[in-house]
């Protein structure tokens, strides 16, 4: 077999060569001997004086190059010539991440910076959240967004674009005003627990408490655990702000709501970690991070994109022999 590096052709049965020479090497062998009943033409002579007889020692010295030429073709159809192109990277069958993300009405809070402005959390979260998933090349990613209720947004799968962009569609108050933490754990349980792999690895981002939902964040960290899924915890929200009203300039804060010892009990309850972000520099470095902690397989595999092209010379020799016949039949 040839190989090309970076593409280009490739003969699959390149021991067919061999077969090349055999008709001129037939050619070698003496001529048999054949007890031949000839008959006597008193006018031989002035036949073979005639023009067509030089005319069909041409026809003939043409068609042995002519047969030579098919033959060639048909010993080089055989040989299976492919084009093979670049070589394509197969998608790693890394660990399985599912991506929880509240869309609760909080997250429009503006207690955070984006590039020296002011904008939501979400906002913030979506930001950050795209060069991560830019980096998970090899694993299986999905979304789940909750409110009210935990909705799954994108299904595992290895097409981060899609992914990034359903998670840039994601609006707030869509799945509602408050928060369903157990719900959305409940959820990625569901959608992880019959995986083959052990790589289970669910990301929860909330700013909030659990005020929704039908399974309590208690249970389903419990459900979490027994189908082996790690879960890493991230509650967002600045720690002060200041807020201006009709009394002055106040100090708030508004992360007061956030439950950091449900979310750090989640996170110690399966063997993952809980994060703080009160920042987007913060919550950068958390994703980091989890990078880290939860590394992409580095393992490559490739495969190399085939195309026959074997029925070209096959059709090329059968055109040929095609166009001969008909020459030979109805030549003047």
């Amino acid at each position: 077999m040839i190989f090309l590096e970076g593409g280009g052709f490739e003969f699959f049965w390149i021991w067919a060569a061999w077969f090349w020479p055999l008709p001129f090497l037939l050619r070698l062998l003496p001529p048999r001997e054949y007890s031949v009943q000839a008959l006597r033409v008193p006018f031989f002579q002035r036949i073979a004086d005639l023009p067509q007889a030089s005319f069909s020692q041409k026809i003939f010295t043409k068609s042995l190059i002519l047969a030579a030429f098919v033959w060639s073709l048909i010993v080089l159809a055989s040989m299976r010539p492919q084009w093979v192109g670049d070589a394509v990277e197969l998608p790693l069958s890394g660990r399985s991440v599912m991506l929880a993300v509240d869309l609760s009405g909080s997250m429009k809070e503006k207690d955070m910076e984006l590039q020296g402005s002011a904008v939501t959390r979400l906002e913030i979260v979506k930001s950050v959240l795209r060069p991560f998933i830019d980096r998970r090349k090899g694993d299986r990613l999905g979304l789940i967004l909750f409110g009210d209720q935990a909705y799954l947004q994108t299904p595992l799968t290895f097409d981060r674009e899609t992914l990034g962009q359903m998670l840039e569609e994601s609006e707030l108050g869509l799945a509602g005003q408050r928060t369903a933490i157990g719900n959305a754990i409940g959820l990625a349980v569901k959608r992880m627990k019959d995986l083959p792999d052990s790589q289970k690895v669910l990301i929860l981002l909330t700013d909030g408490q659990n005020t929704a939902g039908e399974v309590s964040p208690e249970v389903a960290g419990q459900l979490a655990k027994q189908t082996g899924v790690r879960i890493h915890t991230i509650g967002v929200g600045a720690d002060e702000a200041w807020l201006r009203t009709f009394l002055g300039t106040q100090k708030i804060n508004p992360s007061a709501e956030l439950d950091e010892v449900m979310l750090q009990s989640l996170a110690s309850l399966t063997g993952g970690s809980y994060y703080r972000a009160r920042s987007t520099e913060e919550l950068e470095k958390i994703y980091a991070m989890i990078d880290v902690i939860e590394p992409v397989e580095r393992e490559k595999e490739v495969f190399r994109p085939r195309q026959a092209l074997f029925f070209w010379p096959l059709g090329f020799a059968v055109l040929i022999i095609g166009i001969w016949v008909w020459v030979l039949m109805y030549r003047k």
